[in-house]
């Protein structure tokens, strides 16, 4: 009966840290999904603000919520491996491949099927319009990865 129990209990762990997931981005004022990667990741050329490029990563991903399919933008200059000179997908942006499952907390876009705002709000009080928002993997035995969207290094970009 114990095996059983305790078998019962590490099953529901998953499931527990997701359901921890979904409370933390609603007190980060954000929108939560989760879902399977169906394509990506792409490189898009961005605007330039005080000689930085604003670049972004998108990944398009089928949503366990709904079933929809949402494009996934996630700024590049919040990724630890981002180059300002570069045109390539960063680190570890660059690691997400399709059939990959990722937990995001963001903003849902208000024209179309998609997330953004997916990133760190660098220390500002998190609204609706500027979440604290994450890019995590989701792996194989439930764990979840580290935020692919924390570097803070060009948060002075935004006083």
């Amino acid at each position: 009966m114990k095996k059983l129990v305790l078998a019962a209990c590490l099953l529901a762990l998953p499931l527990a840290a997701l359901a921890d997931a979904k409370a933390d981005c609603r007190a980060a004022a954000g929108s939560y999904l989760t879902g399977t990667v169906v394509s990506g990741p792409s490189f898009a050329n961005g605007q330039i603000l005080n000689g930085v490029e604003l670049s972004h990563t998108h990944v398009r991903l089928r949503a366990d919520q709904d079933g929809r399919t949402y494009d996934v933008a996630m700024d590049n200059v919040f990724a630890s491996g981002y180059d300002s000179a570069g045109e390539d997908v960063p680190y570890p942006l660059n690691t997400i491949q399709a059939g990959d499952r990722l937990q995001l907390c963001g903003q849902l876009y208000t024209s179309g099927v998609g997330i953004h705002w997916v990133h760190t709000n660098c220390g500002a009080q998190p609204s609706r319009r500027q979440p604290n928002g994450w890019v995590k993997k989701i792996n194989a035995d439930g764990s979840v990865s580290g935020n692919y969207e924390a570097n803070t290094e060009y948060c002075q970009l935004w006083p």
